[in-house]
């Protein structure tokens, strides 16, 4: 469920009266996601998304992604495009809440994930890093190396009700990650997606046809998002890696963008990292959101087994 807002009809025509689009043809509320309200816009002009912000996107970084969105789509990477109203501002106010429309992306999330869908996402990701070089306002990582020790503190040992010790492992494995976390201005950074999961990447006849939900995207290593995917994409039972995905993945990125030999050591820590980001971020939202909350709480023990995963072995799984 991803419609938090209803917007009355009158409100929705005032709104897009600002716009260029013509006439309202149909409004359809879009079920996936849990971030913000979106909608589904059909009008004179074609297809459409509406988003309404909700409260865990903070207005003022608004500005930022949808910037990033304009200057990647402007290069050629297919990605939503904020669509300009009349007075030239793309982010507007609607129900109270910051508000945009940007363009509609044909295609939809692969429902089986293979070793060439892997390898036409692994271009996209090199794509995506190259034309945000032009782009130079910066981001911090909100849920970077320095926020894990909090994130796990806030969550007050709960997760040992999951998994006896989790909370003490995982404070360990978050020290070992950090000592050897590649230090500032050592590997290539930039523009980075950050939550480029199966859900946010859309495919047309086998082949990536557009990436989308640019919400946690940031300025960061490179191939840090790399190693998101890594774990995002290359686990298909959640906790046993598949070595002909990965190998796609890492072929298709590297047939765009070759990793310098830095990159490809820092690899197997980065790997690390990012499981135990998303392993935090889901124990955090499985202690603070309620059983009888409409969003299903994902279970964090998947991102504890491509944790061991990659600690066991992730040189030999990686081939680096």
């Amino acid at each position: 469920m991803a419609v938090y807002t209803t917007i009355p009809p009158e409100r929705l025509e005032a709104f897009l009266a600002d716009y260029d689009l013509g006439p309202l043809v149909q409004i359809d509320g879009i079920a996936e996601g849990v971030e913000n309200t979106n909608y589904l816009l059909e009008t004179e002009a074609g297809r459409a998304i509406l988003t309404l912000y909700e409260k865990r996107v903070r207005a003022e970084e608004l500005p930022w992604f949808l910037g990033l969105m304009q200057h990647l789509s402007s290069r050629g990477l297919k990605c939503p495009t904020p669509v300009i109203a009349r007075d030239g501002v793309a982010l507007r106010s609607l129900m109270d809440k910051p508000a945009a429309i940007t363009t509609f992306l044909p295609g939809r999330p692969i429902a089986a994930i293979t070793p060439s869908a892997c390898f036409s996402l692994g271009q996209s990701l090199a794509r995506f890093h190259l034309l945000g070089e032009g782009f130079r306002a910066t981001r911090r990582n909100a849920l970077g190396p320095e926020s894990w020790k909090p994130l796990l503190d806030s969550c007050k040992g709960a997760g040992d009700t999951l998994r006896p010790g989790l909370t003490r492992e995982l404070d360990e494995a978050i020290a070992a990650v950090l000592r050897d976390w590649p230090r500032e201005g050592t590997l290539p950074a930039g523009q980075i997606h950050a939550d480029l999961f199966p859900d946010n990447v859309f495919f047309q006849e086998g082949d990536v046809s557009g990436l989308i939900d640019f919400y946690f995207a940031c300025t960061d290593l490179l191939a840090y998002d790399l190693a998101i995917c890594l774990n995002a994409w290359c686990f298909p039972d959640e906790a046993t890696p598949s070595a002909a995905l990965m190998a796609g993945l890492m072929g298709g990125y590297q047939s765009v963008r070759p990793l310098s030999p830095d990159e490809k050591a820092a690899l197997p820590v980065l790997v690390q990292g990012a499981a135990i980001r998303f392993l935090l971020t889901r124990l955090y939202d499985w202690v603070n959101t309620p059983k009888d909350a409409i969003v299903t709480r994902k279970d964090p023990l998947a991102y504890y087994h491509r944790l061991t995963a990659w600690r066991d072995d992730a040189k030999g799984l990686l081939h680096v």
